[in-house]
């Protein structure tokens, strides 16, 4: 990971994603020194911390969508309204 990172909140959902599972299937092998180890578990770390408050946010817009949309439609109560009878004569 010798290249430059771009910032985390800089990336699309999908980028960090796939780095994060590119992350995990390095780390999976077994094959890096210690410090390439680390470094990219914590990169890890950042990714996976960046994704789950991303889904959280997505989940709580989707509940308030879900939620306005099962609202009742708004009435008025026109029972004190002045009569309009008048206007038809």
């Amino acid at each position: 990971m010798t290249d430059e990172l771009r910032n985390v909140d800089e990336m699309t959902f999908k980028e960090a994603s796939v780095e994060l599972e590119r992350i995990v299937r390095s780390l999976e092998q077994g094959d890096l020194e210690l410090e390439e180890s680390l470094e990219r578990y914590g990169r890890g770390v950042a990714l996976l911390a960046s994704l789950r408050e991303r889904l959280s946010g997505a989940e709580q817009r989707v509940q308030e969508l879900v939620d306005q949309a099962e609202a009742p439609a708004a009435t008025f109560d026109t029972t004190s309204a002045p009569s309009t009878a008048y206007i038809d004569e």
